[in-house]
């Protein structure tokens, strides 16, 4: 049996193990991938300073982000249809989240919902929040996210209009799937994954299916999300969101410098530079270039997260020393949670902590919350 010891271990096995239509949701960016692989190509390119003969016998990972305690600085980023990759996603997520010390955000768009997921859960979670056209929807969900009694809202702001990812159109990606002969032969090639998501309880968007007048078909539920994206949002709704949520608000999806003020004008206690994975806007700048720029332009005013290509504890204290509070992953999440389920998640999150206290030993540096640029290589 092959020994997995990295995200990318993890990625080869959830290819093997769910449908492609799936796997490729995950793996694609929008349009001609652009994005994407300056995601990936642009973090290969930060160089490290090595460093020798420093104590490093105690390493700390200890931080907080959103003002919530985390083991390390990392959480799970949120990422919709998470309960298809295995049976009762989210929750899994959520479990392994909470073992390792760290905070999982739950999608709008997930599989289980918040009730499903807090249930289960052992420790609070964060919640993510698209800004839809029926804002009494939303209010409804602020609601919901509160008596959940979850600390953290996870604001997304990229996605007021979908960019196109051709491959799941392809695929035929739908929630139910729409099946044709390629993928109903795909289908049937993973009957562990069958099996799973026929035992589950969870194969509709739980946040949403039974809270909409004629929700009761999976398809209708889909027409509606695709619906409610409003390109008519502005930082007034921002604002709005502001006043209905008592605890921390963070806006995912910022790349611009003056986009990262007028976030801290509304109230926003964290950013989150983001790309939204390299699926939206095809020639974007990757997030690790865009990084330095945002923190500058800050000034220490706002807390900044990361996320987008993140896949090792190398990538993690690259983003530290460029001014990142922690890191969020979604990619890296979903490989693992596909590959082996609540055990893969558990796996990649040890793997990643390793990998970070490793190279912070061969850095010198001793703790997170004292990473800065000294780590890079000019």
């Amino acid at each position: 049996m092959k020994v997995l010891n990295s995200i990318a271990d993890l990625r080869d096995v959830a290819r093997r193990r769910v449908p492609r239509a799936l796997f490729d949701y995950v793996d694609c960016g929008s349009y001609d991938g652009l994005t994407l692989r300056r995601n990936r190509s642009d973090l290969d390119a930060v160089r490290l300073r090595q460093r020798v003969m420093v104590d490093v016998s105690k390493i700390s990972t200890a931080t907080t982000l959103a003002g919530q305690a985390s083991a390390m600085p990392l959480g799970i980023a949120p990422t919709g249809l998470t309960g298809l990759f295995h049976r009762d996603g989210e929750i899994c997520g959520a479990r392994a989240a909470a073992a390792a010390g760290i905070p999982f955000c739950l999608s709008t768009v997930s599989i289980g919902s918040i009730e499903d997921v807090r249930a289960a859960s052992a420790a609070p979670f964060w919640f993510q929040l698209y800004l839809m056209r029926d804002r009494g929807f939303n209010a409804d969900l602020i609601g919901r996210a509160s008596a959940a009694q979850c600390p953290v809202l996870v604001m997304t702001l990229d996605l007021q209009v979908q960019g196109e990812r051709r491959r799941d159109a392809k695929n035929g990606l739908a929630v139910p799937p729409r099946l044709t002969l390629r993928n109903a032969i795909d289908i049937a090639s993973k009957p562990a994954w069958v099996y799973g998501m026929l035992r589950g309880k969870r194969r509709n968007f739980g946040n949403i299916v039974g809270r909409l007048p004629n929700s009761q078909g999976a398809r209708n539920v889909s027409t509606w999300i695709s619906e409610q994206f409003d390109p008519s949002v502005t930082w007034k709704d921002v604002a709005w969101v502001r006043s209905q949520w008592p605890g921390k608000l963070v806006l995912k999806g910022v790349l611009d410098p003056d986009d990262a003020r007028h976030a801290l004008d509304c109230g926003a206690d964290a950013i989150v530079v983001s790309n939204h994975g390299g699926r939206q806007l095809d020639g974007a700048p990757s997030t690790i270039a865009a990084l330095p720029r945002v923190v500058d332009s800050l000034a220490g005013r706002c807390e900044v997260l990361f996320d987008g290509g993140v896949m090792s504890g190398q990538d993690i204290l690259k983003a530290l020393a460029f001014g990142a509070r922690g890191c969020l992953i979604g990619k890296a999440f979903l490989y693992a949670l596909a590959a082996e389920g609540q055990g893969g998640v558990t796996r990649a999150l040890s793997i990643l902590r390793r990998e970070l206290e490793v190279t912070m030993a061969l850095t010198g540096a001793t703790d997170v919350k004292k990473v800065n640029g000294e780590l890079l290589w000019d």
